[in-house]
């Protein structure tokens, strides 16, 4: 959310060369092979900006939306979670689309970035449809859609264009163990999202203790299931890219996991004492 960014967005510039291949094969080849500095760029920065915004939400205050919002601008939350969400979804499913590799050659790769377009598949065309958050500030809005598309970028590039699978990939423990925490992460963040939904009625911006799930173990149980699904992502791919983000999200959303719990705490004088923010037992 951080990094400064051409006006022009990414998967604009990629259907721009895309449609340029068939005139300039050079091009074509250009944005098909590896582009390691920028690979390394774009890491980095999740780095240094996820340790930034890190400091600041234990320095200052959580990020500016829901129930931290300030007044001013907004756009419903099912518009604005679309929008800020789906470019994370597009971008590297157009650079799987672009991709000139025979289909067994990549299934390896394929199926992580699948992993990775899966979930912003559940938050851009799934979530921001049942949504009943609150109105999202512009510019939170506008600075996820320029960090969903650089990050969708860097995954899908890095995974199809830099990274090298061996023939054994199947029988990877690493890989199949981290898809395995992935898929368990994404089935408690939607089945808390399913719980914290279901305490309002539409229309109503009211707060509720919630209960079940992991909700029973930590307050940011959502957040908890997103922290899980990118560790084991990571753990998958094993690169600077997927690392890179795994840290930035367990800086981002980790904060606001303990601001939400001390929110309940203040709220609700019967809050279960025992109940964590974001590590069950521990945190």
């Amino acid at each position: 959310m951080f990094l400064s960014v051409n006006s022009e967005a990414p998967w604009l510039i990629l259907q721009h060369k895309a449609e340029k291949c068939t005139r300039n094969q050079k091009l074509c080849s250009g944005l098909m092979e590896c582009q390691h500095a920028a690979v390394s760029s774009l890491s980095w920065a999740l780095v240094l900006g996820g340790a930034a915004y890190l400091l600041r939400q234990t320095r200052c205050c959580c990020g500016q939306y829901g129930r931290y919002a300030e007044p001013g601008r907004c756009w419903p939350a099912a518009r604005a979670w679309f929008l800020q969400e789906v470019p994370a979804l597009l971008v590297p499913l157009l650079l799987l689309l672009l991709s000139s590799e025979e289909p067994a050659a990549g299934s390896g790769r394929t199926l992580l970035l699948s992993t990775f377009m899966l979930h912003y598949f559940y938050r851009s065309c799934i979530y921001s449809l049942l949504t009943r958050g609150r109105p999202v500030p512009l510019k939170i809005i506008f600075s996820s859609i320029i960090f969903c598309s650089l990050n969708g970028f860097l995954q899908g590039h890095h995974l199809l264009y830099c990274s090298h699978l061996q023939h054994t990939w199947l029988t990877n423990v690493r890989l199949s163990t981290g898809v395995l925490v992935f898929a368990i992460g994404l089935t408690i963040n939607i089945h808390s999202d399913h719980v914290l939904r279901n305490l309002r009625k539409p229309g109503e911006y009211v707060y509720r203790i919630p209960r079940g799930g992991m909700f029973e173990f930590v307050s940011g149980a959502n957040f908890f299931g997103e922290i899980t699904e990118w560790c084991g992502y990571a753990l998958a791919v094993w690169s600077l890219p997927a690392f890179a983000f795994a840290f930035f999200t367990i800086c981002s959303i980790g904060p606001r996991a303990y601001y939400h719990h001390r929110d309940y705490q203040q709220r609700f004088e019967d809050y279960p004492r025992s109940r964590k923010a974001i590590i069950p037992f521990i945190l």
